[in-house]
């Protein structure tokens, strides 16, 4: 799942996502991210904006990692948040990796084996 209330970034994450073999489900802001998480349960990986309205990242960490069904889903923040202090809360918060913008689709790649979430291009 892609979250983020970007159309351009949700595009460009969701096209690195298919071209590794993943299916991608997105999501324009936290609130609407918890509410597909309700119809789908536990997802492989969530990357997920901070600076988003309605729910920003940050609160849909924190409500995911609140929710046990949820406890090891991966999640990854994706943000323009490049503070020390930013990273650190958001991973304290429960996110698993963090990312910076701008981006490549290696560093997603990177991240993904470090959370041995396996992708088809790996297998």
């Amino acid at each position: 799942m892609v979250v983020d209330d970007s159309r351009a970034l949700r595009r460009i994450l969701g096209d690195i996502m298919r071209e590794l073999g993943f299916e991608v489900v997105d999501a324009g802001h936290g609130r609407e991210a918890l509410t597909m998480l309700e119809t789908t349960g536990p997802l492989d990986l969530v990357l997920v904006d901070w600076n988003m309205p309605v729910m920003n990242g940050l609160e849909f960490v924190r409500a995911v990692r609140a929710n046990a069904a949820y406890e090891s889903m991966p999640l990854i923040m994706v943000t323009t948040e490049t503070e020390i202090e930013q990273m650190q809360c958001a991973l304290e918060s429960g996110a698993n990796e963090y990312v910076m913008k701008p981006f490549t689709a290696d560093v997603i790649q990177d991240k993904l084996r470090l959370l041995n979430v396996v992708c088809a291009s790996d297998a």
